[in-house]
């Protein structure tokens, strides 16, 4: 799966630095064209001499070359790359990462990575379970970048624990298994819908919900991550379009969102309906803004329609359909009956009850449900939640 791939080897300063020999060589055994960039720090443990022979090619550290003035393009390396893997990486050069430290090569090469980027962090153990350093983490995963969790062992301390590198033959295979990843959806087209809807009482005032639309946006980018072309349509949030081969259509209304549906889901493979779609909007709307009076305002409402059950009766036998329930009480039994009602191929489950779940939160807590199984899954972090349920689209529902 490395064949061809061209690949952004950063070094930083740790002892394990002399592991990133092995690995680029196995990177190059297995095909992959590597170029390598170090920090300052990291040519005090390994020296450009020693690697550049490994790569074929000269070992880039600096912004521009001393003796000839040649400019080292970080913005090229991130164009160039298919992937960027920082190995080992220190807790010093993730925290850089974490919040765009650009002062070397090897960070603001990351920083214009258009590319998936890995990171094998390498730390004695009470750095690796520092607060500050298990945040920059996370902080990293929020990015979309993958962490390649360090072993359990002796460190170069002389204590035993966890932040050991992990060996270089693990790290290829991840990205062996990376790659392999990219091409399951390949020619498959997604229809996401994410976020909430806003349903106007007047000119200033709406509706809505606390959706951030963070899950959907993860299901986007994990989707487009193994070769699909997603459609998303998103209601109002504050979120980057992940990158990848994703079409984004904005919309506000849950009529809007409708009729996007309608349009897009008959050449769609998957329907994964993550949005939080508001269940009525007002009959009337006011032409201005409504004044604060001394008598209690009525709001009348009316239903909106139902996105997931109009889906599920246009549904052909080769189109999967997901959907989401958000439940605050008699959980399953809601959700199983939505599953039956709008003829969805599974639904993923979360309740408000549980801890870190739900609107806003960078994780989800899920159960995911069809006819014949229940698969219920710990809290985890909205990326990882959203690679379980691809997973379980690819695998359980036979996607094909």
């Amino acid at each position: 799966m490395l064949q061809g791939k061209h690949i952004v080897l950063g070094i930083t300063g740790s002892i394990a630095a002399y592991k990133a020999a092995y690995l680029l060589r196995l990177l190059v055994k297995k095909g992959a064209e590597v170029q390598v960039v170090m920090t300052p720090a990291a040519k005090e443990f390994i020296t450009p001499v020693t690697l550049s022979p490994l790569s074929g090619k000269p070992v880039v550290s600096e912004f521009f070359a001393a003796n000839d003035g040649q400019w080292h393009s970080h913005v090229d390396l991130g164009l160039w790359a298919d992937a960027m893997l920082i190995a080992p990486a220190t807790a010093a050069s993730i925290g850089k990462m974490a919040h765009g430290v650009a002062d070397n090569m090897l960070i603001t090469t990351y920083l214009s990575m258009k590319a998936p980027v890995f990171v094998s962090p390498a730390m004695d153990l009470d750095m690796y379970k520092h607060p500050s350093t298990q945040a920059n983490l996370k902080l990293l995963q929020s990015y979309g970048n993958h962490i390649i969790e360090p072993g359990f062992g002796e460190l170069a301390s002389g204590l035993e624990g966890k932040g050991r590198m992990e060996e270089p033959e693990a790290i290829v295979e991840y990205l062996e298994q990376y790659f392999a990843q990219v091409a399951e959806m390949s020619g498959k087209r997604v229809l996401i819908t994410a976020g909430p809807t806003y349903e106007k009482i007047d000119p200033v005032r709406f509706i809505g919900n606390y959706s951030s639309g963070k899950m959907a946006y993860a299901l986007a980018g994990e989707c487009a991550r193994r070769g699909a072309e997603v459609c998303l349509i998103s209601g109002p949030v504050q979120l980057e379009t992940p990158a990848g081969n994703i079409q984004r259509i904005d919309i506000e209304s849950a009529d809007e969102m409708y009729e996007a549906c309608m349009k897009e889901f008959p050449t769609c493979d998957v329907g994964i309906l993550c949005a939080a779609v508001a269940d009525f909007k007002p009959i009337c709307v006011a032409d201005q803004k409504i004044k604060r009076g001394a008598e209690d305002l009525c709001i009348q409402l009316t239903p909106n329609q139902d996105i997931a059950a109009a889906l599920g009766r246009i549904k052909t036998a080769d189109q999967k359909l997901i959907g989401f329930a958000l439940e605050t009480h008699n959980e399953m039994s809601n959700a199983q009956n939505k599953l039956q009602k709008k003829n969805l191929d599974a639904i993923v489950l979360n309740s408000l009850q549980d801890k870190g779940a739900g609107f806003r939160h960078d994780t989800n807590k899920v159960s995911i449900i069809s006819a014949t199984e229940t698969l219920d899954y710990p809290l985890k972090h909205k990326q990882e939640v959203a690679r379980d349920i691809v997973d379980y689209l690819l695998n359980n529902l036979h996607l094909n």
